[in-house]
């Protein structure tokens, strides 16, 4: 009986240690990158109508988060973190745990599958990788689309609390907010729009997010394996070098910090267009829920300016060129930057702390 129990608590120790780390991650994180996360939603969400064109008030991230700061203090600044630290921690536990499941179940039914091939047996021998890399790129792309999938189902009712509450502005002589905060939010949301209008976003999110996430990993998993031979190099005793094997939560800082911070810069530059026609279509919809549920009769007379992602893409594009679809790509890149830094620095080190702690 002790044997059983010692081998399931061992099998179940590295799990726990992911959950411990994803979730000290996503706390941190969220605490210091959520302003920036603020900024770029209120530069990306068109606020006012001139000659029919969205403006905004904001001329870039910086004045974004001085004039918010200036007009409606810190709170605003922080709108929806409430829902982010309450249902998103639970949803990076998700992402960060689902990935790592994904990318190593893949792995080992795609080196299952090279056994019987003579090439990969050949290189296996001379001590080359199992897999060549188009099947790496393929699992660390497949690994991080599943794993936002997974997220999505908290990360979806979370972000579309977080970024209603985010755009919202003083309005009017009372100088009121129409949400009271995150919990109020949702009530009012799931009133106008059911539950059903909660996930309504779900396919937006994913096919921004899920690109995201698949450029993400496959940036991040590439430049960790460069640190790690550039670190193996460097050895100078070769008996030693070619006996160590270097761990992920063993490579230095500065290795972490440049890996997650170049892959998150470059992955939110890319999708930008994809997460501002995300957030225009999830604005659009509680417009249109709003303006239903105070005319009483259930039909809303707003009329959608966007039909979906596409046309969403392709009206940025008539609006202002490449540049209407990368308006508040610089934001997006100031939060997702450090928050990817934040949050995989953390989760590598405090899962490698855990296991040493608890294990």
């Amino acid at each position: 009986m002790s044997s059983d129990d010692s081998s399931s608590s061992s099998s179940l120790s590295p799990m726990l240690f992911d959950v411990l780390g994803s979730a000290t991650a996503g706390v941190i994180s969220r605490m210091v990158t959520h302003p920036l996360d603020t900024a770029k939603a209120r530069l990306q969400a068109p606020v006012a109508f001139t000659g029919g064109r969205p403006t905004t008030t904001f001329r870039g991230p910086a004045d974004a988060l001085l004039l918010t700061y200036q007009r409606e203090g810190i709170r605003a600044l922080y709108a929806g973190f409430g829902a982010v630290i309450i249902g998103g921690t639970p949803g990076t536990v998700l992402y960060l745990t689902g990935y790592e499941y994904f990318r190593d179940s893949i792995s080992s039914v795609v080196m299952k599958w090279n056994e019987g091939n003579e090439t990969t047996s050949a290189e296996r021998k001379n001590n080359k990788p199992s897999l060549s890399p188009v099947q790496e790129f393929s699992v660390y792309v497949s690994s991080g689309i599943l794993a936002e999938a997974l997220a999505c189902i908290i990360y979806v009712p979370v972000d579309v609390v977080k970024e209603r509450m985010q755009v919202q502005q003083k309005v009017g002589a009372s100088q009121n907010y129409q949400y009271n905060g995150s919990w109020d939010a949702l009530r009012q949301i799931i009133r106008t729009e059911g539950m059903r209008g909660i996930y309504k976003g779900y396919g937006a999110t994913l096919a921004s997010f899920g690109p995201f996430s698949a450029l993400y990993f496959m940036f991040y998993e590439q430049c960790k394996l460069w640190s790690k031979e550039y670190i193996h190099q460097q050895s100078q005793d070769i008996e030693t070098r070619n006996r160590v094997t270097v761990k992920d939560g063993e490579l230095p800082l500065i290795h972490l910090v440049a890996c997650s911070a170049g892959s998150g810069a470059l992955a939110s530059w890319l999708t930008s267009p994809l997460d501002m026609a995300k957030l225009r279509l999830q604005v659009q919809r509680g417009k249109a829920a709003t303006a239903a549920s105070i005319t009483g009769d259930g039909m809303s007379q707003h009329t959608e300016q966007y039909r979906g992602m596409i046309d969403c893409l392709r009206a940025a594009y008539r609006e202002g060129g490449i540049r209407g679809l990368y308006r508040g790509a610089g934001a997006r890149v100031l939060h997702f930057a450090p928050a990817m830094t934040i949050t995989m620095t953390c989760y590598e080190k405090f899962r490698a702390f855990y296991a040493e702690a608890l294990g």
